[in-house]
């Protein structure tokens, strides 16, 4: 085999040779990266048979022996001029004949022709990107009514563009179609339409594949076709289109003169993007067809395109070009053939590992493999490349993770960089890599000043005028100690970072993280210690606390406390940082967030809450009663929202005791004690007869100092306003509001409670509902009447009251209580006549006679007793009614359904 000729830098290099059997004429490829030693070829031949061959790119040497032909199969007579494979159905797709054929990936079962639209010219796989939320199955685009509400998305799809459904067999489907897969979508044209195609594996059939596709018109002269997320690129031989399948519409691209080449478009896959060729010109551009980045300029129109990672590859007359995709530098320039052999192909092929590339003559196949990354470095900087050194750095980032994440290094070989021996991993360091080849490794450090005196060593050398070969850019601006050291524990945090992902053992996994921390430490990432201190993590807690203890990084240290269990260290740090933070003798460090937050990059707390914070999340889930209450303190002082938060919890395995956690609550702490008796009484449903009785009384002392507080300033009307009704609002302000609701609807709704306890502390003061409410309770009915009639003087509610006890001595007593107030206050005459009004027939008229002053108005006193007497009147008839509610007329032949005794509207309190 001739060995192809190479320009420039080596980032191909070929490794085997292929010749079809029978001398088959090459016309079309494609490649499916099995695994990292196999690689599948498909050959589309111009005798319309398909040659499938497989590849071993492992292999070392050059041979031909490296691929080995697998089988073949015959499609049509003609030229088969496309192929791809579909490897989410598991299947091959061919062009020929104008029609498009499934195959299976091993070339054993028959061909399927598929018996969509004859006259197809290309076809092109959906490519979507990472972003699910971008894309949309295209089979899905059409309304859907009721009707179609149960219908699959093919069928719907179907019903929009009058397209059919068939199996790859071309038996039509039954009704049931393949549920829960998005399937494989590819675009195909043919003559003036574009047909969108999407196969699925079949649930009724492993081995059938259901096809659905749907026809759409206006496509004409499609010779390439480019499929991304909900965007179809078509070429044309007056240009490039896109198509929107979202929104139906299409928009020139480019336009191409009559002189220009083929239109070929190429998906690139590792970049979610679409390669447009305009001559020897190639624009890149997304999904939306704007263009990215800058032009790729090749040296002529090329015969084919591929890509391989960040590279673009062209072929033309036997040679292939590799070009950097990000600045269109044309990297390695390979002559695999002789001019005038015929077209050279590039293939169709997956987004593998980018490892190989496969091109060909009308006869022959050539597979190369990419030079591994430290050889091509090795190459450059004997070259004395050092740009294209940096360049080739960059476009690896991805692979020196890769390799970073791989078997080839132990994490336990960067331990010696780190700590120096002996220490606590020395025993796992591989001595077998070092022994014999150079000196075992040593710290970091003394690395770096090594190389430093190596840099002086060959400046005075160069000096002197004797040539070395350390870089000139050293020499002429020799880095600094302090950079270089920076740089060097930038990559070991890298590394080790990724190293967490390793399947370690306990022993290397402890080292990692311990030694992550204190590289982190070194560089001041206080962000990058806090998050690994407070994640799940394997730090050797004894190694690091003097460490960390020291350098003043104690938030670290508390994390790293806490992840450890040791709660007790951790809330002794938190209650330091709070102290510290409170009397400002530290800065406050960048501030946790609120909990329950709604927006995380506005709400921060100050330094001295965030410790009550962490604190608090520590305390909610312990159960250790000691702890808990020897911290509650000084976190109620910062925020005793924190501090209810911590009783109240429904973390902890055990609850507190109730009677230890109130002793422990400052009396001044008014809000943490009653939040946590309201705690206890409604959600523990506590009927301690103590719970409920201080609950009573701390609500009632709040009360009286707020109700203290305001009244001062009122007035005496406003006073009284107040007294009726705690939510009443005076000059904008609502009084005493939330105590006093909070205070008289436990006291109505308990029955726990020592009432007795309560009328002592509220005796002397104004909170009169209040009161009534605790009379009510101790059956005093005769206080409670007078704080309703006379204090309150709420007639309503008195006479509700009166209804509660039942009897009509009550009426007669409250009455009295109009009439004859006492405390010089004068008669309330209006008060008596509602209440005779609503009440008349419960009181004896002789006994409201007796009680009527002699000071009261004759007019009111007129008024009074023919309201009284109006009232009674009217019970009686009514009560006649009722009885004779069964009856249609009365004993004078009066017709109750028509002539009804009460009308409405009609009121007993009617003017004479």
């Amino acid at each position: 085999m001739d060995k192809p000729r190479f320009k420039d830098r080596t980032v191909l290099e070929p490794f085997a040779e292929f010749v079809p059997p029978s001398s088959l004429s090459i016309r079309s490829l494609a490649v499916s990266s099995v695994s990292d030693s196999q690689t599948l070829i498909y050959i589309g031949t111009d005798e319309g048979k398909l040659v499938l061959a497989s590849a071993d790119p492992s292999q070392t040497s050059h041979s031909d022996q490296h691929v080995d032909f697998v089988r073949s199969v015959s499609i049509t007579g003609s030229p088969v001029i496309a192929i791809d494979v579909l490897v989410d159905v598991g299947r091959v797709l061919a062009l020929s004949d104008g029609s498009l054929f499934l195959l299976d990936p091993s070339l054993l079962q028959p061909v399927k022709r598929l018996s969509l639209l004859k006259g197809i010219t290309a076809f092109a796989k959906r490519l979507r990107t990472d972003d699910d939320t971008a894309s949309v199955n295209p089979l899905e685009l059409a309304p859907v009514s009721r009707s179609e509400a149960s219908l699959r998305s093919g069928q719907r799809f179907l019903q929009r563009f009058g397209g059919l459904g068939t199996r790859a067999n071309g038996m039509r489907p039954k009704d049931s179609f393949p549920q829960g897969q998005d399937g494989c979508f590819v675009a195909a044209s043919a003559e003036k339409m574009l047909v969108l195609i999407e196969f699925s594996l079949s649930d009724a059939d492993s081995s059938g594949i259901l096809v659905n596709w749907g026809v759409m018109q206006g496509f004409d002269g499609v010779r390439s076709i480019a499929w991304l997320d909900d965007s179809i690129i078509v070429g044309t031989s007056d240009g490039y289109s896109l198509f929107s399948i979202l929104t139906g519409q299409s928009v020139t691209l480019f336009s191409l003169p009559d002189s220009s080449t083929t239109p070929q478009l190429k998906t690139l896959y590792a970049h979610k993007e679409v390669l447009l060729l305009v001559d020897n010109v190639g624009v890149i551009v997304n999904a939306f067809g704007q263009p990215v980045g800058g032009s790729l300029v090749f040296r002529r129109a090329p015969d084919s395109i591929g890509a391989m990672s960040s590279y673009v590859v062209v072929v033309r007359d036997g040679e292939m070009g590799l070009y950097r995709k990000r600045t269109g530098a044309c990297v390695q320039s390979i002559t695999f053939a002789g001019n005038g052999e015929g077209p050279c192909i590039l293939p169709n092929d997956e987004p593998g590992s980018g490892e190989v590339v496969v091109v060909s003559t009308p006869r022959k196949v050539i597979c190369f493999r990419k030079v591994s990354c430290e050889e091509q470095i090795k190459y450059l900087l004997r070259k004395k490349n050092f740009k294209e050194t940096v360049c080739l750095i960059q476009e690896l980032e991805d692979e020196v993770n890769h390799f970073l994440q791989s078997e080839t290094m132990q994490p336990s070989e960067v331990f010696p960089f780190i700590m120096r021996d002996p220490n606590r991993w020395s025993y796992l360091v591989p001595r077998n890599r070092y022994w014999g080849l150079h000196p075992p490794p040593v710290p970091l450090e003394q690395v770096v000043d090594d190389g430093l005196s190596a840099i002086q060593r060959a400046i005075f050398l160069r000096k002197a005028g004797v040539d070395t070969a350390v870089d000139e850019g050293f020499l002429f601006n020799p880095p600094t100690r302090a950079d270089l050291l920076e740089l060097a524990i930038q990559n070991m945090i890298r590394y080790l970072h990724l190293s967490r992902d390793k399947d370690l053992n306990s022993s290397v996994r402890e080292g990692v993280d311990t030694l992550l921390m204190y590289l982190y430490r070194a560089l001041n990432l206080v962000d990058s210690m806090e998050k690994l201190a407070s994640s799940q993590n394997s730090c050797v807690v004894e190694e690091l606390e003097s460490l960390l203890d020291e350098s003043g990084h104690l938030r670290t240290l508390a994390f790293l406390y806490a992840s450890k269990g040791m709660s007790s260290k951790a809330l002794a740090i938190w209650r330091i940082l709070a102290r510290n933070y409170s009397t400002g003798l530290w800065n406050d460090h960048q501030s946790a967030v609120e909990p329950d937050s709604q927006d995380n990059s506005t709400n921060f707390i100050p330094g001295h809450r965030a410790a009550a914070l962490e604190a608090s999340k520590l305390l909610e889930e312990s159960s250790d009663e000691d702890m808990v209450l020897h911290h509650l303190g000084w976190i109620a002082d910062i925020d005793q929202e924190l501090a209810v938060r911590i009783l109240t919890s429904e973390k902890r395995s055990n609850q507190l005791s109730p009677g230890k956690v109130l002793a422990a609550i400052d009396p001044k702490k008014v809000e943490v004690h009653q939040r946590y008796l309201q705690w206890l009484i409604e959600e523990q449903d506590s009927d301690d007869t103590r719970f409920h009785t201080l609950y009573a009384l701390s609500l009632a002392r709040s009360a009286i100092e707020i109700v203290e507080m305001e009244y001062s300033n009122l007035s005496m009307d406003d006073k009284r306003l107040v007294e009726m009704d705690f939510s009443v609002v005076v000059n904008g302000i609502t009084y005493g509001s939330h105590v006093r609701e909070r205070l008289q609807l436990f006291l109505q709704s308990s029955d726990l409670y020592d009432p007795e306890e309560v009328l002592d502390l509220i005796e002397g003061t104004e909170l009169w509902l209040e009161k009534a409410i605790l009379y009510r309770k101790l059956g005093q009915e005769t206080l409670v009447l007078q704080i309703l009639a006379l204090k309150l003087e709420d007639s309503e509610a008195a006479e509700q009251y009166c209804a509660e006890i039942g009897r009509r001595d009550a009426y007669m007593q409250l009455l009295d209580m109009y009439l004859d107030p006492l405390n010089g206050k004068e008669p309330m005459f209006n008060a008596a006549v509602r209440l005779l009004h609503n009440h008349g027939e419960s009181l004896d008229p002789l006994q409201v006679l007796e009680k009527l002053s002699p000071e009261m108005p004759l007019k009111l006193a007129s008024d009074t007793i023919l309201r009284m007497m109006r009232a009674r009147v009217h019970h009686l008839r009514q009560g006649q009614c009722y009885r004779r509610q069964g009856e249609s007329t009365s004993s004078s032949g009066r017709n109750f359904k028509k002539d009804a005794l009460l009308k409405p509207g009609w009121l007993v309190s009617r003017n004479s």
